[in-house]
């Protein structure tokens, strides 16, 4: 049984249990098992009805919801091919996604997304239109073989341009029960269903991973609705764990701060106490006096915060960039351990995971079962090989073949450290790309183009933000700032949100082949630039 007929089978299983539920504010709205499968049911026959046949393409256009996630089960037992598009998606790289995957069908949630995919090759519905027309598909879920490719998702290359990533189903069924057995083992303590919250665009693989575990599972998965809410409905929510970027933990952590700045002032010196013994705690260096502040911090202070992210909250998982040893250790003060996974689209959103009990922060945890790593030793490019590695580019066998090495090994291209137990730690990346906090892949060098050639007196940018929480840019040239403000607002209009440039800082020093800058091919050399205005550029981000 594969993994879309073991969710069908789930649906029919749960009559009494809600398995979707939409969180809107403190507003719960959940769907139980029979109901969602009635929903998948009228999708399958309105997809049917517009032509869309097994093997045809489908992109699903639209945030986070119980129509959605019906749509794209839909779409699964009908036996297409599921491309998710992420609804705020800048509309030239929405354009080239919808040429490059050709779908037969377009299903989008609002008219904006409905008229940006007017010119594609492909009709459009909207997502509503797929429901309460009276007519199901009750049929199994359609033969697939394990090679078959179940969804096509798009991620920025080195080039700023979306490649489409060939996710197979024997990549599903490989990393689905290796996920969900490594997170059961950690949150083992839950009894019972687990609830878990979700506010992760289901365009990204491993937001996806946690949708399907989750109803594979048959748990309880409570989906955000409103961005500018997350903490209140986390709350509504009360769920036993969540996945997340660290963007948002790091929101969290501030969020939690000015709560406890309102506090009376003896419990902020009491906080500040107990964190100063419990960071000495961790150094091996605790005092007479930190040992009768720390018991009395945990009990009137750390436990509080804690409560305050929901009463039966487990832990947090963290994934798409590296998450601060700071954050991670500020959270396991308050008593929230914070488990870091590591994973790419074109490795199904997994690699490694820290196992339960085991968290070193900073770290990525270790490889799962059954996937394989190496290190190179020239470059520590970390090297992954198996089933969880995608089937190649859509439409690019030139990119793909650039992708692997002899033997099967898919470059990452991120740089890793490995220690004697195997748990990796990631310290740079191969490639430019950067993944910045929000778990976006964003290609520098279009940006930097852009800054060069549209801004005057701008002789060269370099675009930082790898595992931050917004980009920045460091300009060379005789720039004046006024020019260069103007010019970085133009260019952010056209942007979506998260690869606009927040701050810049101007230098008047040339980068030069000579001052280590350039190369001597005159390609900019990041690592040293980054080094050089590592002040400037931590000012940016203070």
């Amino acid at each position: 049984m594969n993994f879309i007929e073991r969710i069908l089978d789930v649906l029919d299983a749960s009559p009494h249990k809600p398995l979707v539920t939409e969180v809107d504010g403190t507003t719960l709205l959940p769907t139980v098992g029979p109901e969602l499968a009635r929903l998948v049911r009228e999708a399958r026959a309105a997809l049917r009805g517009r032509g869309v046949r097994p093997g045809d393409r489908v992109a699903l256009i639209g945030a986070n919801s119980t129509l959605w996630v019906a749509a794209d089960l839909a779409i699964l037992a009908e036996g297409g091919v599921t491309v998710p598009i992420y609804p705020h998606q800048a509309a030239d790289a929405q354009r080239i996604i919808l040429e490059d995957s050709e779908p037969r069908l377009i299903v989008c949630e609002d008219e904006r997304t409905a008229q940006a995919g007017g010119g594609a090759p492909a009709a459009t519905v909207h997502l509503r239109d797929l429901y309460g027309h009276g007519e199901q598909i009750t049929d199994r879920a359609a033969p697939r073989d394990v090679d078959d490719v179940v969804s096509i998702i798009y991620t920025s290359g080195i080039s700023g341009e979306p490649k489409g990533v060939r996710q197979t189903l024997g990549n599903l069924d490989y990393a689905l029960p290796v996920v969900t057995d490594a997170i059961e083992a950690i949150v083992a303590d839950v009894e019972g269903d687990h609830r878990i919250f979700h506010y992760l665009p289901f365009c990204f693989a491993g937001s996806r991973l946690m949708l399907w575990l989750s109803l594979c599972r048959g748990h309880s998965i409570y989906l955000a609705t409103h961005v500018d809410a997350l903490f209140d409905e986390m709350a509504t929510a009360r769920p036993h764990y969540l996945l997340a970027v660290p963007a948002f933990l790091e929101r969290l952590k501030a969020r939690l701060e000015r709560d406890l700045a309102e506090r009376p002032r003896g419990l902020q010196l009491l906080w500040r106490r107990g964190m100063s013994a419990w960071r000495n705690r961790a150094q091996g260096k605790l005092t007479f006096f930190d040992k009768a502040t720390l018991p009395l911090a945990q009990r009137l202070v750390f436990d509080g915060v804690r409560r305050r992210l929901g009463p039966a909250l487990t832990c947090l998982i963290s994934s798409s960039a590296p998450l601060g040893a700071d954050t991670q250790r500020w959270f396991e003060m308050i008593g929230v351990p914070v488990y870091q996974a590591y994973g790419l689209t074109e490795t199904t959103g997994i690699v490694s995971l820290d196992k339960a009990g085991r968290i070193e922060p900073g770290r990525v945890g270790h490889p799962v079962h059954g996937c394989e790593v190496r290190v190179d030793p020239d470059t520590s490019e970390l090297l992954v090989r198996g089933p969880n590695v995608f089937a190649g580019y859509w439409r690019k066998p030139d990119d793909t073949a650039a992708a692997f090495s002899d033997g099967g090994w898919f470059h990452t291209g991120d740089r890793v450290e490995r220690d004697d137990s195997g748990s990796l730690r990631i310290i740079g990346r191969a490639k430019n790309l950067l993944v910045a906090a929000s778990g976006y892949n964003i290609a520098p060098e279009p940006l930097e183009r852009k800054l060069v050639e549209t801004i005057a007196g701008v002789q060269h940018a370099v675009v930082v933000g790898h595992g931050r929480p917004y980009l920045t840019a460091i300009v060379s040239g005789d720039a004046r700032r006024e020019d260069v403000d103007r010019g970085v607002k133009r260019i952010n209009e056209a942007l979506p949100h998260y690869s606009r440039v927040k701050k810049f800082y101007i230098t008047d020093e040339p980068f030069t082949p000579d001052n280590g800058m350039l190369t001597h091919n005159r390609k900019l050399r990041r690592d040293a630039i980054e080094a050089i205005y590592d002040k400037a550029i931590e000012a940016m981000y203070a």
